[in-house]
């Protein structure tokens, strides 16, 4: 009997675990260990009802008085395990079933370790609309829906959910659900009461004006919450441990179906140029104090150009170049390489490309070229000089200046180089290495004597093109532009 029949099905609440939880049950102690992700939680005079509850909710969704039935104790005994799952509340799913079993209509999945689910009553009257910042995506066949501000995702398993909760994308109302979509008005309060309960549909109030009424929901008025973009918070809370419903961190996610990716990436063919790497020790004897160098740094002055090949040599080998390799183990038989450079990249991987787009440069033919980080050379990749006047002209806008950049550093990013390790973090943490690669490049030119600048704004798949990417295995993550400045100082005399 389908759930969208004239005489739906009983409704009935359910109870499980998470997946990952584990119930460590041993029937001569009265103490019973949950191992979570969270962490173990120690359930002590755990006997009778408690310790049955969690071994059935181990295998599968239940229904708590199919446990503790009739007798005296019983409500104490639910008493004691409502305690319990409340305690457990990060691990504990709570699914809405139908008297005919099978598959739930709905299970709510925890994703934060406070997590403590309380099914509310929805007046059919009033409006509900899905939050804001809720979002839809296919999960292992069913229909996933979440929230940065939800401490649950929820995961639709039946179509008549999809369909209500769809139709919750404007303001509408328990009656007026049941009416359009012609189910059951119990069965859309019961769906909503869940809905609601988790935060990713929004029950709101009707607010009487001229024309007519309108929907007034908290989270539209809230000053906190307006300042944030959807895509922003969900991003946010996407990479960090609290509102994610995976694993996150150092996880090596696919170190057992793939190799690590290369060190750096494949050369092209194409034209090389050998850059000048400039001794330390001369660095050491010319350069001016760093206070000095962090004080005078200052982003989009005028630049001019032309820079020489030695000049642009010389940035990267500050900034940029492999400095030593080394091994490093995933576990097992997974070995990988990591490298030592200039700038700051977690655990060594360093996932980031730079491309040069050489505007103004002497001893080097105008072009879009490849940096080898290992050899410290420079590959030729593109001469169309549509390509390079589209990236250069993105970059004057974004940098406010009167001219193109005489040149100008894309950043990418092999995203396979950082998700093969971390699980959840790891576009946030390349957006870090990123930062850290700018800041390096922008202190070392001012050691130079040089102009440099970040533009604000990026030259979108104008960048796709001109470098020739395999997006999205690499992609376009920063810009960097650098050119002499209106005067050069000497690098003795660079503080103010």
């Amino acid at each position: 009997m389908s759930i969208e029949s004239d005489r739906p099905a009983q409704r009935v609440r359910l109870w499980s675990l998470s997946e990952d939880v584990l119930v460590e049950d041993d029937p001569g102690d009265d103490q019973v260990v949950v191992v979570t992700r969270w962490g173990e939680v120690k359930l002590g005079d755990a006997e009778g009802a408690v310790r049955e509850s969690l071994h059935r909710m181990s295998l599968g969704p239940i229904s708590l008085d199919n446990v503790v039935t009739g007798g005296v104790a019983r409500t104490e005994d639910r008493a004691r395990v409502d305690e319990i799952l409340d305690k457990l509340g990060g691990s504990v799913v709570h699914s809405l079933g139908t008297t005919e079993g099978g598959v739930p209509l709905l299970s709510v999945v925890p994703v934060a370790r406070d997590a403590v689910f309380r099914a509310v009553r929805v007046d059919p009257s009033l409006p509900l609309r899905l939050s804001r910042f809720a979002a839809l995506r296919s999960s292992d066949g069913d229909l996933l829906v979440e929230s940065p501000l939800a401490r649950f995702q929820v995961v639709l398993h039946r179509r008549v959910v999809s369909r209500i909760v769809v139709a919750m994308c404007a303001a509408t109302s328990v009656t007026e659900l049941a009416t359009a979509l012609d189910i059951d008005r119990a069965v859309v309060a019961d769906i909503a009461a869940y809905l609601v309960a988790t935060g990713v549909v929004l029950l709101g109030v009707w607010h009487e004006r001229e024309p007519g009424r309108v929907p007034l929901f908290a989270e539209d008025a809230d000053p906190t919450l307006t300042r944030w973009s959807h895509h922003d918070l969900l991003f946010h809370a996407r990479t960090r441990m609290g509102r994610h419903g995976g694993l996150t961190g150092v996880t090596f996610p696919h170190a057992e179906s793939s190799p690590a990716p290369a060190l750096v990436k494949a050369q092209r063919t194409g034209p090389r140029y050998e850059l000048h790497q400039p001794r330390a020790e001369v660095l050491s004897d010319s350069d001016p104090p760093l206070v000095d160098v962090v004080e005078n740094t200052r982003l989009c002055q005028e630049m001019r150009g032309p820079v020489t090949i030695e000049q642009i040599g010389e940035l990267l080998f500050r900034a940029a170049r492999v400095r030593s390799v080394s091994p490093a183990s995933a576990g097992g038989d997974h070995v990988y390489e990591v490298s030592d450079r200039p700038y700051l990249s977690i655990n060594g991987l360093y996932e980031l490309e730079l491309y040069l787009c050489a505007n103004e440069a002497e001893g080097l033919p105008r072009g879009i070229y490849h940096y080898d980080p290992r050899q410290h050379a420079l590959t030729l990749v593109r001469e169309s000089a549509e390509d390079m006047a589209a990236m250069l002209e993105s970059a004057m806008i974004g940098s406010g200046a009167a001219g193109w950049p005489p040149v100008m550093i894309t950043i990418t990013a092999r995203v396979a180089r950082s998700s093969w390790m971390y699980g959840g973090i790891a576009y946030s943490l390349t957006l870090t290495h990123v930062g850290a690669l700018q800041q390096m490049l922008c202190i070392s030119a001012t050691a130079m004597g040089l102009a440099a600048c970040v533009p604000a704004i990026d030259p979108g798949e104008a960048v796709d093109v001109a470098l020739g990417l395999e997006w999205p295995a690499e992609v376009g993550v920063g810009e960097f532009v650098f050119g002499n400045r209106l005067r050069t100082p000497s690098r003795r005399a660079i503080a103010l």
